[in-house]
């Protein structure tokens, strides 16, 4: 019986899937770390404060990054190139989810528009993270191999949305309501595009790594498709809707120290 528990323990138990799935995460974080970083360092003079938010979500994604390349190295494998079909943030960029990356390659300030824009696309996103990452840690927060892992990276990922949740309606009572769930419906209906995408790439090399049946890929890619009409059809909509979390100034501090784990 297909599980999202039993088809990540596959994944995990062959170095070569395992050695894939690391290789996508840590490049995604740290293109996330990279992008936070740049925008903490051209935030206008009008919202100084936030760049220190900033700053630490750049800092918690390269962390991230380094968690997944170390428990590669634990293992003794070396990062894969990262496959250009399930490059999750390369495609948002491409889809003009994010600010472009010869934006933030500039030294001009960013403008409070772009700011606004960056946090609505970074709620949309963070919501992913954090649902993905929640159900790792439902079913693999005990395992021995990835599991301080993935409750640490799942509490910073909780944390990322809290403060997206709470600088976006902080914006939106300063009267950019209307942009913001605006760039926050045209970012979910795209996203949820990416993500189908992504994921049916994603499936299709594992499959090929681990010589699934093709009854098996089938199924699984009927269920990314299900996935997707359900988003489609009214699931997005959790993307968009904004609530004060219960953690305010959830990036308040300074980073975590992180743990090593090779």
């Amino acid at each position: 019986m297909l599980s999202a528990k039993s088809l990540f323990q596959e994944i995990l138990d062959n170095d070569e899937s395992f050695r894939l799935f690391c290789s996508i995460a840590a490049s995604g974080e740290s293109q996330g770390g990279w992008e936070n970083g740049r925008i903490a360092a051209l935030v206008p003079a009008s919202e100084r404060d936030l760049a220190p938010k900033v700053a630490r979500h750049g800092a918690d994604e390269d962390k991230h990054g380094r968690i997944f390349n170390a428990l590669m190295k634990k293992r003794g494998l070396q990062p894969v190139e990262v496959p250009r079909d399930t490059d999750y943030t390369m495609l948002l960029e491409k889809h003009g989810i994010g600010l472009a990356h010869g934006r933030l390659k500039r030294d001009e300030p960013l403008s409070v528009r772009d700011i606004v824009t960056y946090l609505a696309h970074s709620r949309v996103t963070e919501q992913r993270a954090s649902e993905q990452m929640d159900l790792l840690r439902k079913h693999f927060a005990g395992d021995a191999v990835i599991g301080r892992a993935v409750k640490m990276i799942s509490a910073d990922e909780d944390n990322h949305l809290a403060y997206c949740h709470e600088e976006l309606l902080r914006f939106a009572y300063a009267g950019h309501g209307r942009d913001i769930q605006r760039i926050l419906r045209e970012c979910a209906l795209e996203e949820i595009r990416v993500y189908r995408d992504v994921s049916l790439a994603v499936m299709a090399h594992m499959g090929r790594i681990l010589s699934w049946p093709k009854a098996k890929a089938a199924a699984l890619a009927a269920g990314i498709h299900a996935v997707y009409a359900y988003e489609r059809l009214g699931g997005w909509r959790r993307m968009v809707s904004l609530t004060m979390p219960e953690r305010r100034d959830a990036l308040g501090g300074p980073p975590a120290t992180t743990v090593e784990f090779a």
